[in-house]
């Protein structure tokens, strides 16, 4: 399977000042755990994630004056939905987030999160599942064995 299948088309997308608390209003009545900054100054987009939110509060800081665009992730990575689920869940679980930004030719066209892998892996077949979870295992090797083995 490859991210276009599991994918969710419909993204949430939010500016640099937006304030937390108007992000994580908006982010729990879509029952999402992302949203996609677009900064029309910025280098593509960015990602601000509930765990940046909670972030933020554990630091004591007022939702209703912290900016958006002072918390988001700019470093991101991207996934194409032509990549294979088993790619995708191997860049999260490396990276250490659960959500990827979908872009093809450089535009945004969804948003894959480690929900979405999992149900997508839990609606194939056993043996769909079996292979992808051994395409995962084995991209993660390759990232980790030493040159010649």
């Amino acid at each position: 399977m490859e991210v276009r299948d599991g994918m969710s088309p419909t993204v949430l997308t939010v500016g640099p000042e937006h304030s937390l608390r108007a992000v994580a209003r908006l982010m729990s009545r879509r029952k999402v755990g992302a949203a996609v900054v677009l900064d029309p100054d910025g280098n593509g987009p960015g990602i601000i994630t509930e765990r940046d939110i909670l972030a933020s509060l554990g630091a004591e800081q007022d939702p209703d004056r912290e900016l958006v665009g002072d918390h988001l992730t700019r470093d991101v990575v991207f996934a194409s939905p032509e990549w294979s689920l088993e790619e995708a869940a191997a860049a999260m679980v490396r990276g250490g987030f659960r959500h990827l930004i979908v872009l093809e030719r450089g535009e945004t066209v969804g948003i894959l999160s480690v929900r979405d892998v999992v149900k997508s892996w839990l609606d194939s077949s056993p043996a769909e599942l079996h292979a992808s979870l051994e395409g995962m295992h084995n991209a993660e090797l390759q990232k980790v064995a030493p040159a010649g083995l």
